[in-house]
């Protein structure tokens, strides 16, 4: 089992997009018996709301029915997470540390794609059709990474 938690400042846009869209990739590629994927938050300035609304609908728009309360990032968090993938360099910084000696999980998820993007902020860009499809392509590059690097972890989906 591979365990992911994506990481944003207040969990409500980009990280929970992250999460449905990994949900549904893992789905799509026959693998979802061997992760398990949430979303968290750097601040707690959110704790407790669900997606904020304009992620909400780029999310609908594109077929998902995804529903989610912020939640914010702990130590415990970081522990049981294989990897711990962030969205920026101020995400990166906060959650290295806090993760202290668990720090070689914590990854910038849009370094997966060869040009090592940060995943822009909705927040403050308002454009939620480029930060959906930079996690996608974020997204498929991290599994992609994933399945190439850790073949064995995914021979129970095969059989079953």
């Amino acid at each position: 089992m591979i365990a992911v938690t994506f990481v944003c400042l207040g969990n409500i846009c980009r990280s929970p997009m992250a999460e449905a869209v990994f949900r549904r990739l893992i789905e799509e590629r026959g693998v979802a018996l061997s992760f398990t994927v949430n979303s968290r938050a750097t601040s707690d300035c959110e704790e407790g709301n669900p997606v904020y609304p304009p992620a909400q609908r780029a999310l609908k728009a594109r077929g998902y029915d995804f529903s989610h309360r912020a939640k914010m990032l702990s130590l415990a968090d970081i522990k049981n997470a294989d990897y711990v993938l962030v969205m920026d360099r101020m995400n990166l910084a906060d959650v290295t540390y806090l993760a202290g000696a668990h720090s070689e999980k914590v990854r910038m998820l849009g370094h997966f794609l060869p040009e090592k993007i940060e995943i822009a902020d909705p927040w403050y860009t308002r454009d939620f059709d480029r930060t959906y499809n930079e996690i996608c392509a974020s997204c498929n590059a991290f599994l992609d990474y994933l399945i190439k690097e850790h073949a064995e972890a995914f021979k129970y989906d095969s059989r079953h």
